[in-house]
């Protein structure tokens, strides 16, 4: 099994419900660089099908998302 790259930024969203989860994503990824990499870390169960429709609108990429107990985490690097 391969290491999973380490993010540049990673923001904890848990506790967040739609939108405010893609909402402050985007926040989050305007100041990045391109190629950087943003871990978001959320428990609203409709983010993992929001985000893939959100990365694939902006163009940035869905590198991996994952499951852990309640907790959805995402890696995305910036277009």
């Amino acid at each position: 099994m391969t290491a999973r790259p380490v993010p540049n930024l990673s923001a904890d969203l848990c506790g967040l419900n739609c939108p405010l989860p893609i909402l402050r994503t985007k926040k989050a990824l305007a100041p990045m660089q391109s190629g950087e990499l943003l871990q978001i870390t959320c428990t609203d169960s409709g983010t993992p099908t929001d985000l893939a429709a959100f990365c694939k609108q902006t163009g940035n990429e869905l590198v991996e998302a994952w499951q852990e107990d309640d907790k959805f985490i995402f890696l995305i690097r910036k277009r």
